[in-house]
């Protein structure tokens, strides 16, 4: 999934153990600039440092994963919970002319193949 739109907040990173540090950033997307949607992204372990050469204001093009837990509390009750995790961030091209958001569905290697003899590479 990619997101086009302007970065609005970059937070520092978070050690959260040994282990484990993460950063979030928001980012406001305006496919209707009357109405924006701002959308939390987050970053984990080595792709923390993608935002260092990033500020407030910029547009940028985010690529991200949508990922989902599960989790029971002590109580016994079951919550779930959504996460954009970034791992790619890159400044937005001019051919761009709005924010925007795509979604892509992975292709099968031999799907493509099977198309057109013209397109078959030899790597």
């Amino acid at each position: 999934m990619k997101v086009i739109g302007k970065i609005l907040e970059v937070k520092d990173t978070q050690q959260v153990s040994d282990s484990f540090k993460k950063r979030s950033f928001i980012v406001e997307y305006a496919e209707n600039p009357q109405y924006p949607e701002y959308i939390s992204f987050e970053l984990i372990q080595d792709r923390c440092s993608l935002l260092d050469g990033f500020q407030a204001g910029q547009e940028v093009e985010v690529s991200c994963n949508l990922k989902g837990r599960k989790w029971v509390n002590p109580e016994g009750e079951t919550k779930y919970f959504n996460s954009l995790q970034a791992w790619r961030i890159d400044e937005a091209t001019s051919s761009g002319s709005s924010s925007g958001m795509t979604t892509s569905t992975p292709q099968s290697p031999d799907a493509s193949s099977t198309t057109n003899e013209e397109n078959d590479l030899p790597f």
